[in-house]
C-alpha cells in the first residue's frame, strides 16, 4: 500500500463518509458515521483523522491530500479542493468498483437517484427524487420506528411476510396514517412492512423507466443493507441486482477518484 493520495467525503443527510485512496485509485481507508447536527464540526474531526492517516505516506505537517466533497452537505466542506454532485460521484465510484456501466439506483436518506452509466463510465441520463420522502430511506426509517422494528432487522422482518397489504398513499405523512389504521385492524407488522417496501420500490421503478433500464441493474447507498430492497427490486424489474463491495461508500469513493484526477492534472 502506497498510502493515501486523495480523499473524498460524502456529507449525506443520515451518514457522513470519508474515503482515502492510493495512487492507483484503490480504497485503502475510510470512516463512516451517523450525521451529526453540527456537520461542520463533524467534518473538521473527520478531516483531522484523515490528516493523521496521510502523514505516514509522506505528507508533511498539516498538509491534506487533495479532497473532493459531495453529498447533501458538500457546501459545508470549506477545505475541499472541489465540490461535485452525487450523480457524478456515485457513477464514478460504482463504475470503478464494478468495471462496467448500466443502470444505477441509489436510495439515500432524503433522496433517491437513478443514473444511466455509459460503457466508458459517463453519466448518460439520470432521474432524482428529492421532493418527496416516500421514495427514500427516511420513509422506511419513520415507519420502522412507528412499528417498533429495529432498522437492522427491517429487511429480515419484511422478507418473513407470506402476504402483503397494499399501501395506497404516495405521501409519507398519509402512509403513516394508513399504517396506524392497519395496526388498529390487527394486520401483522411484517405484512404492513412488505407493503411499505413494495410501495417504495414501485416509486423507484417508475424513475428507472424514466431513465430507461439498461442492464446490469446496480444498487448503492446505505439502504442496500436492508436485504428486502434488492430482493423486491429484482421482483419488480425481472432483472438481477448487482451490488458493489462497499455500497455505502460509493459517493465518497467517486469523490476521492475525482480528487486523484485533479492531483494528476
Amino acid at each position: 500500500m502506497d498510502g493515501i493520495r486523495a480523499l473524498g467525503i460524502d456529507v449525506g443527510s443520515t451518514t457522513v463518509k470519508i474515503v482515502g485512496i492510493d495512487g492507483e485509485g484503490t480504497l485503502v481507508w475510510h470512516l463512516l458515521e451517523r450525521a451529526d447536527p453540527r456537520v461542520e464540526d463533524q467534518v473538521d474531526r473527520l478531516l483531522h483523522a484523515a490528516r493523521e492517516e496521510t502523514r505516514p505516506s509522506g505528507a508533511p505537517g498539516d498538509e491534506l491530500a487533495p479532497l473532493v466533497a459531495t453529498g447533501y452537505g458538500r457546501r459545508l466542506v470549506s477545505m475541499a479542493t472541489r465540490k461535485v454532485t452525487e450523480i457524478t460521484c456515485h457513477a464514478k465510484g460504482v463504475y470503478r468498483s464494478l468495471g462496467h456501466g448500466g443502470t444505477l439506483v441509489d436510495i439515500g436518506g432524503q433522496d433517491s437517484k437513478v443514473i444511466g452509466i455509459g460503457p466508458a463510465g459517463e453519466v448518460v441520463d439520470f432521474s432524482m427524487n428529492d421532493k418527496c420522502a416516500a421514495g427514500t430511506g427516511r420513509f422506511l426509517e419513520n415507519t420502522a420506528a412507528r412499528l417498533a422494528v429495529p432498522l437492522d432487522r427491517l429487511g429480515q422482518v419484511t422478507l418473513s411476510a407470506t402476504d402483503e397489504v397494499p399501501i395506497s398513499s404516495t405521501c409519507t405523512v398519509f402512509a403513516e396514517s394508513e399504517v396506524v389504521s392497519l395496526i388498529a385492524h390487527g394486520v401483522p407488522v411484517q405484512t404492513i412492512l412488505k407493503g411499505l417496501h413494495r410501495a417504495l420500490i414501485r416509486r423507484v421503478v417508475a424513475m428507472i423507466r424514466t431513465v430507461g433500464l439498461v442492464p446490469p441493474l446496480m444498487l448503492s447507498g446505505g439502504v442496500v443493507l436492508n436485504q428486502a430492497i434488492p430482493k423486491l427490486l429484482e421482483e419488480e424489474t425481472g432483472t438481477e441486482v448487482v451490488i458493489p463491495d462497499h455500497p455505502q461508500l460509493m459517493g465518497a469513493y467517486g469523490a476521492a477518484l475525482a480528487a486523484l484526477e485533479l492531483a494528476h492534472g
